[in-house]
């Protein structure tokens, strides 16, 4: 089977699945799960924790949580830069900074997602979280700032990494969350935010994201309902088997 990734809408970290499947280039299908609404029972089968992104590989296992999904296609995208050979150097640097991403810099958005999600209403309550996620976000923008001062990726080289696609999908959230503008606070961020805002990939995921369609380089399959899942075998029915 094609693998199938699951992402949530609006502005989910699972973004950075789809462009990395859109930069790895090989058949996919998505399945679009709209957080804001009541969640598809079906997806209990695929992600306990009812989280996404969710990812059925192309054996037909679960797989859940960015940096384990991210890992995967790096590993397949081995020949296009994506990843590395496992047990090189180069996939323990790429092993340690998916893992800051995925810590320390999304967990610094924590209080600032509790106010959006949560519709606190106390005052005080609104003015620490937001003081200590504003806090915590200036912290890690300011050693990314300086990290991308010299080098053009996340990991320095010539071709970016599933880590770049994450840090793409949540470095957006600063601005979402009206904590800075980029272009006056870290002049590197913005930098590497707008080259990649400009690469093609992105550009489809976002549209994809926006509306659920897209034109891509040809990887994307289409999307196909939960409900055409066969989650016993975590294979497509008998309509999907020939796609």
């Amino acid at each position: 089977m094609k693998p199938v990734i699951f992402y949530g809408v609006p502005s989910g970290c699972s973004l950075a699945s789809v462009i990395a499947s859109e930069w790895l280039g090989q058949p996919y299908h998505l399945v679009r799960i709209e957080m804001m609404d009541k969640w598809p029972a079906q997806f209990a089968q695929v992600n306990p924790r009812m989280k996404t992104p969710a990812m059925l590989t192309a054996s037909g296992d679960s797989l859940t949580e960015s940096l384990a999904i991210l890992q995967h296609i790096g590993q397949r995208g081995v020949a296009q830069g994506l990843g590395f050979e496992p047990g090189t150097p180069n996939a323990d640097r790429l092993a340690s900074m998916l893992s800051y991403l995925v810590t320390d810099l999304f967990a610094a958005f924590a209080p600032l997602w509790k106010l959006y999600d949560a519709g606190i209403d106390d005052p005080t309550v609104k003015s620490v979280l937001r003081k200590y996620g504003e806090d915590a976000v200036r912290v890690e923008y300011a050693y990314l700032d300086s990290l991308l001062a010299d080098r053009a990726w996340l990991l320095g080289g010539d071709k970016p990494t599933v880590a770049d696609a994450y840090l793409f999908a949540i470095g957006r959230w600063a601005e979402y969350h009206t904590v800075f503008k980029l272009e006056d606070s870290y002049p590197n961020v913005a930098r590497y935010m707008r080259k990649l805002a400009a690469d093609p990939a992105i550009r489809f995921a976002q549209e994809i994201e926006k509306n659920g369609a897209a034109r891509g380089n040809g990887s994307f399959q289409g999307h196909v309902e939960i409900s055409q899942l066969d989650m016993s075998k975590a294979s497509f029915t008998s309509t999907l088997a020939a796609a």
